[in-house]
């Protein structure tokens, strides 16, 4: 069978899929970006968006494509020889099906020769059948001729033909079944996180100043927090500008989490620059808790700032102040870690100083 010249089937390399390959790698970036500008800044609307566009996107993707499906679905599949250029399998040794990556000339009767790569499951002891030279049978859609499928067990009539057929070799380019939108997914990507980035630099930005040393307890031009309570644990999360060492912010928070509750036995409290999460106590748990209301609040302040200035910590800083009485007694520890190292100090239940732990 001699190759007929002329026009190759319409390929796939349209603007079609490079709009879809941006889309694409547009919604990864964002809801990447997202989930962790949400997380630094403590945005919980950014990060449920951040959870939720991929979804949204990923139903739309599958409505848009209902029509084209129905239409394929309609629409025998065409059936066509081919003969095998190469093969090469890259990957599933260890099963009994191997993943091959074939190189074919198919040759429909209707139209001319074309080269396409594709990738397929083959068994082992079927291998040998699909050696360079062999003619297969294979199926594709009609819409799609680079979605080639080689088939295993062809009709008797194609069977036939195929015995009796010799193919040359169709001159390339070879079609992929893969969609060639890697590139502007890729781009879209790193456009679509970079804009996040800048859309919420203020905040970002403001998250790194806010560690730096400064005067405590000044007035917080910002009073947006969000606030949520489980049954096993609470968090509070301000709003840009504000910090937990502006007076009576800890307080204020803390009672957040017990407002219309009963007292809850706690394990563990966390405090950061502008988050408060705090572990209750399962019920019936026999570990060592203590009460929210019982934290010497006006102490915090000047412990953070005792660590972040005289343990030979440089700039800028981060600090986390630790609660918890897993050793029978109320204990308060203050971490600060900056590019220069990290230090500590250890404080009891009253806020009083037992130990310090310098920069390393």
């Amino acid at each position: 069978m001699t190759i007929t010249a002329g026009a190759p089937p319409p390929t796939h390399n349209t603007p079609v899929a490079l709009v879809r390959g941006f889309l694409t790698g547009g919604v990864i970036g964002a809801s990447l970006a997202a989930l962790v500008v949400g997380t630094i800044i403590a945005s919980v609307p950014l990060f449920v968006t951040g959870l939720v566009l991929p979804a949204a996107y990923g139903l739309f993707f599958f409505l848009a494509g209902v029509p084209r499906r129905a239409r394929e679905a309609a629409l025998a599949p065409r059936t066509a020889l081919a003969v095998v250029e190469s093969l090469e399998a890259v990957g599933g040794e260890a099963t009994s099906d191997v993943a091959v990556r074939f190189d074919l000339t198919v040759a429909p009767d209707d139209v001319p020769a074309y080269r396409v790569a594709f990738t397929q499951d083959i068994n082992l002891a079927d291998l040998p059948d699909y050696r360079p030279g062999v003619v297969v049978v294979v199926q594709y859609p009609p819409e799609r001729p680079w979605r080639v499928r080689i088939v295993k067990r062809p009709t008797p009539e194609w069977e036939e033909r195929a015995a009796g057929a010799h193919l040359d070799s169709a001159p390339g380019p070879v079609m992929v079944s893969e969609t060639p939108e890697g590139c502007a997914v890729g781009f879209a990507l790193l456009l679509a996180a970079a804009g996040v980035v800048l859309l919420f630099r203020a905040d970002l930005f403001d998250e790194g100043l806010s560690a730096r040393p400064g005067p405590f307890n000044t007035p917080s031009t910002s009073s947006s927090s969000s606030t949520m309570v489980s049954s096993a644990s609470g968090m509070v999360a301000l709003g840009p500008n504000q910090s937990f060492l502006d007076k009576g912010e800890l307080r204020k928070a803390v009672g957040s989490l017990t407002k219309g509750t009963d007292a809850r036995a706690v394990l563990t409290v966390v405090v950061q620059e502008r988050l408060l999460s705090a572990v209750y106590a399962p019920t019936g748990s026999k570990a060592p808790t203590f009460d929210l209301d019982s934290l010497p609040y006006d102490r915090l302040p000047a412990l953070v700032k005792e660590a972040r200035g005289s343990l030979g910590v440089g700039s800028p800083q981060t600090w986390q102040v630790t609660v918890e009485c897993l050793t029978g007694s109320l204990t308060i520890r203050v971490g600060v870690t900056s590019v220069e190292g990290t230090a500590s100090l250890e404080a009891d239940g009253d806020g009083k100083v037992v130990r310090r732990t310098p920069a390393r």
